[in-house]
């Protein structure tokens, strides 16, 4: 047997119930572990946020790059809830099933009328927190000069819960002595301010009402879109549309994701999401940038 290794004599053997014990607690670390690095990794339950049709929110994955930023930012686990309409996205905050959202002008007076959000933070937009409704119509028409030139023809709305894409326009055809509901031959929404420039560009519409901030981003990304579109009248200016939080969510959260935004144009990584989201920035913002709005809104409301 001269060549072959034998165990010494004096290394004591494992017993059976050693052996078991030893494989029983190898089991439960392999369960407990990867549950435990996941729990490290992402503390606490989903943040879920929700996006409306108020945000170019189809460009390049720009919602997944941010998603991750945020995730590695606030160490949770971050789920944006993407919306049709705007409806939607006030029914899910007033259920609290979202904790934030960034939503319109409109949304945001109907929520914090009601206690369901408040406001968290405002971009940004080209160095200002405001925005304004653009007035369009095909690039082929030459005439039109205003909305008022729009009479007896279709017109496209966005939203029935939007400020730019359907509040704006009643409201200043209401000031200019118009009946806005017997104004135009025809209207209908199209549920999104980037379908009312595709109905004014395929014809079905001959005249439509969008968020500025829309209009201009996808004058970015989609020029090909834009250019068959022509702007004949702008509003005055409103509020940027906010990032809202749900009365339901924690000070600390609520700080937390505030800073977070804030800080966003203080990194490398987040001034290039910034970039591609079309906004300088987010500040705290103020109240007072949304009262025009709620006045627009009860001026429509029934006595």
């Amino acid at each position: 047997m001269s060549g072959m290794w034998l165990p010494s004599s004096n290394i004591p053997r494992q017993s059976r119930w050693q052996r078991a014990f030893h494989a029983a607690l190898c089991g439960v670390l392999l369960i407990l572990l990867p549950g435990w690095a996941s729990s490290t990794e992402h503390a606490g339950p989903p943040i879920r946020f929700g996006v409306t049709p108020a945000i170019v929110h189809d460009q390049y994955g720009v919602l997944d790059d941010w998603r991750i930023y945020l995730e590695r930012k606030l160490q949770r686990k971050v789920e944006f809830v993407s919306r049709d309409s705007y409806r939607e996205t006030i029914d899910l905050i007033s259920q609290k099933k979202l904790d934030f959202a960034w939503v319109s002008t409109l949304p945001y007076v109907y929520l914090n009328r009601r206690h369901y959000a408040s406001l968290l933070a405002t971009p940004l937009y080209r160095g200002r927190p405001y925005y304004c409704a653009y007035f369009i119509v095909p690039a082929t028409d030459k005439q039109t000069t205003s909305l008022l030139s729009l009479e007896g023809k279709v017109f496209a709305y966005a939203d029935s819960y939007s400020n730019t894409g359907y509040l704006v326009p009643r409201s200043f055809l209401r000031q200019s002595g118009k009946d806005e509901n017997r104004f135009f031959r025809k209207t209908f929404f199209t549920w999104s301010h980037r379908k009312v420039i595709v109905a004014v560009t395929e014809g079905l519409a001959d005249g439509g009402s969008i968020d500025s901030f829309v209009w201009e981003t996808l004058s970015v990304i989609h020029p090909e879109l834009t250019n068959k579109t022509r702007i004949v009248a702008k509003s005055e200016e409103y509020g940027f549309p906010p990032i809202v939080v749900n009365a339901s969510v924690s000070k600390q959260d609520i700080t937390t994701m505030r800073s977070v935004l804030i800080d966003m144009s203080r990194d490398q990584d987040g001034i290039a999401l910034l970039k591609r989201l079309n906004v300088d920035g987010f500040i705290p913002g103020d109240t007072k940038l949304y009262d025009k709005v709620a006045k627009l809104q009860r001026s429509f409301e029934k006595p």
